[in-house]
């Protein structure tokens, strides 16, 4: 069964950056500038999990994964051209 996260990364080198968005892009939703939608079973999280760690430095480097509730819409404010289905959108 699939869940979403969210991704969330602050990485300090711009060469690692690069390295974790060209991995990061193949596996979710591009949605603002360090930011991922992910739809992901157990075992794919792992597997990001894993390749992350091996990509970041851990004295500088912030990475964040975040769960998503199952129930209730996500609503996304202001640009909703990269808004994944699903999404309640709120514009003014």
């Amino acid at each position: 069964m699939q869940a979403k996260y969210l991704v969330c990364y602050d990485i300090a080198d711009n060469a690692r950056l690069a390295r974790v968005y060209r991995m990061m892009k193949d596996r979710g939703l591009h949605l603002q500038l360090s930011v991922f939608l992910c739809s992901l079973t157990w075992p794919e999280l792992g597997e990001i999990k894993r390749a992350l760690s091996e990509l970041i430095d851990h004295a500088q480097d912030d990475v964040r994964i975040y769960p998503l509730p199952t129930a209730g819409a996500i609503t996304a404010l202001g640009r909703g051209d990269r808004a994944p289905d699903g999404v309640s959108l709120h514009l003014p």
